[in-house]
């Protein structure tokens, strides 16, 4: 692995942990979004990983037997999470209660976020020390020649 690709691996980590960040912190401000601009509720938000360049592992055990060579991380998808209810609360005096007096709150549980908001952080910071090896290294194989 060359060490440019080391630091583009590191920088994809980070990019995508960021825009998970950022779509967590979305959810976390609609969690009381009873109604978006077309009438809707807020429906919480998931992000998808996958490695870039999927290559089946019997190719590469075949081709690269000694040798390790990864492409980074890409964001595949940012989908509204359809697996979890709507939380629903008795509200009748709510401008946006149903005839039986329920609002329907969105499906965003505040410890999940920020379960995931921790989990994200960490993941980013674990790039950033990745990174920081990558230019510490880099750095000091410049110092040998130097």
């Amino acid at each position: 692995m060359g060490l440019f690709q080391s630091f583009d691996i590191s920088a994809s980590g980070m990019t995508a942990q960021q825009l998970r960040a950022d779509i967590i912190a979305e959810n976390i401000a609609n969690i009381n979004t009873t109604r978006d601009e077309n009438g809707q509720v807020y429906t919480r938000k998931v992000v998808t990983f996958a490695t870039k360049h999927i290559t089946p592992f019997s190719d590469v055990f075949e081709t690269h037997r000694n040798k390790f060579r990864g492409d980074g991380v890409k964001v595949t998808s940012v989908k509204n999470d359809t697996s979890t209810d709507y939380i629903m609360e008795y509200d009748p005096s709510h401008p946006d209660a149903d005839e039986n007096g329920y609002v329907t709150y969105p499906n965003v549980n505040i410890v999940t976020e920020m379960t995931n908001l921790i989990d994200a952080q960490r993941a980013y910071e674990a790039n950033t020390t990745a990174f920081d090896t990558s230019k510490a290294i880099a750095n000091a194989g410049l110092q040998i020649g130097g």
